[in-house]
């Protein structure tokens, strides 16, 4: 009898590939699945993310008529995770552009506390230009003005803990 070699199982249609391999931590939570729902709800306002260990996934979102929209989203297994909507931006009826927070973290006017403000109130900014920084992580991110303006209204506070998309500064055109 001749010995057939083991060949290699191809992955089917649908089958994650190498770079898709899927992360998961001791506790059994797939970090990068979680990461990328986060992104997602952010992008689409999704109040809500669950996922059920049979590989479900529910996800809400407040629809225009004051209801919650709801559908299937696709297969993972993990845990069921809510997500917090986005806080609401201080002061939105004003008029302006707003520079909200990438991310959660710490906002702070100045590079350090002995420094000069990046940006103060009554002053010219220019797209581009570094209005605050917002540490994530022990990472200091510049945060830079979206569009050119004249700063109207500093809407956090020095030190203050600021959430993903809150205002932080309103600009005015010039």
């Amino acid at each position: 009898m001749r010995k057939r070699k083991p060949t290699k199982a191809l992955p089917g249609p649908g089958a994650p590939t190498a770079s898709e391999a899927i992360h998961t931590t001791a506790s059994g939570l797939d970090l990068q699945a979680i990461r990328e729902l986060a992104r997602i709800a952010g992008e689409y306002g999704l109040t809500e993310v669950e996922a059920d260990p049979s590989g479900h996934i529910r996800i809400a979102r407040a629809g225009s008529g004051g209801g919650v929209d709801s559908g299937m989203l696709t297969r993972l297994s993990g845990p069921t995770i809510a997500l917090a909507p986005p806080a609401p931006v201080e002061g939105a009826a004003e008029p302006g552009t707003f520079i909200n927070s990438p991310f959660v973290g710490t906002f702070y006017r100045a590079p350090s506390p002995d420094a000069p403000a990046f940006a103060e109130v009554g002053q010219r900014v220019k797209k581009g230009q570094v209005v605050c920084i917002v540490e994530a992580m022990k990472l200091m991110n510049e945060i830079e003005a979206e569009a050119d303006g004249k700063v109207a209204e500093i809407l956090a506070k020095n030190g203050e803990h600021v959430e993903y998309g809150q205002g932080l500064i309103r600009l005015t055109p010039f």
